[in-house]
């Protein structure tokens, strides 16, 4: 199994939710994936962690009064872990990225923050104390890739190899170019560039969630209340994906790997 108790600096390792119906996303996840609900109160309110197994997963939370303001959707993020969260905040502002929210202590867990990069993608950056992330990875019902749609994937290529270090190699595909960023000897995540069939679509950071078989999930999906955005498709010797809107409208990825990273 792709359980993990630490990730080297780099690496993305923990998805979270941010919803406008906790209880209803209980539900469903817990209905499509296997997940349980743990809920931990807050000052800010409740926080659920999502475990399969008895292992966590990723987590989930209301969105905020001050979220629900600036009319922020639900959605899906995922966290990058770093080993100084200030020394790479100074370095995101320095390469044209800005910072959304923090940096803030989440108790003895870690440090967090929620950053865009240059084109305006979210994603968020963690600094470990006594929580590395998930404790599972690339098996079904668990983080499995994360990929980012830019408007300016040469710039994006540039932003991210030089904020982690990650390395970058470009693949002609059946949907196009696409980059994939390595950190170190382990795919770190993929970049499409958007063109004019992406729409008023903005720049964002998808994440996928493994599963056994994607048109099965997608006929479950329907059932439970979720939409299929994109109707499952395969892709050469990666796999058979399809996007996902779940019933409050966070958009995620789910997909049967041909090759799954242990």
């Amino acid at each position: 199994m792709g359980q993990r108790t630490e990730y080297k600096p780099g690496t993305f390792c923990w998805p979270e939710l941010a919803t406008t119906d906790a209880n209803a996303a209980k539900k469903f996840y817990g209905d499509l994936m296997g997940w349980q609900a743990i809920d931990m109160p807050t000052e800010q309110g409740s926080y659920t962690f999502w475990q399969l197994d008895e292992k966590t997963v990723g987590a989930m939370y209301p969105l905020t009064a001050e979220q629900r303001e600036r009319s922020i959707p639900p959605h899906w993020i995922c966290y990058v872990s770093v080993t100084d969260l200030d020394v790479s905040l100074k370095k995101l502002t320095s390469l044209g990225g800005s910072v959304s929210l923090g940096p803030h202590e989440v108790g003895e867990a870690g440090r967090m923050a929620f950053v865009q990069d240059p084109q305006g993608a979210n994603f968020a950056l963690w600094q470990p104390l006594n929580n590395a992330g998930a404790e599972i990875v690339n098996e079904p019902g668990t983080l499995c890739w994360n990929e980012l749609a830019t408007t300016d994937a040469a710039a994006a290529e540039k932003f991210y190899s030089e904020l982690f270090g990650w390395t970058a190699q470009t693949e002609d595909m059946s949907m196009g170019p696409y980059t994939v960023f390595s950190n170190g000897e382990q795919a770190a995540g993929g970049v499409m560039q958007m063109n004019e069939e992406w729409g008023d679509i903005p720049p964002h950071w998808m994440t996928y969630f493994s599963v056994a078989d994607t048109d099965a999930e997608c006929e479950k999906i329907k059932s439970l209340g979720g939409s299929v955005c994109v109707e499952p498709f395969y892709v050469p010797e990666v796999g058979k994906l399809a996007v996902i809107n779940d019933p409050q409208g966070a958009t995620f990825s789910i997909i049967k790997l041909d090759a799954p990273d242990p």
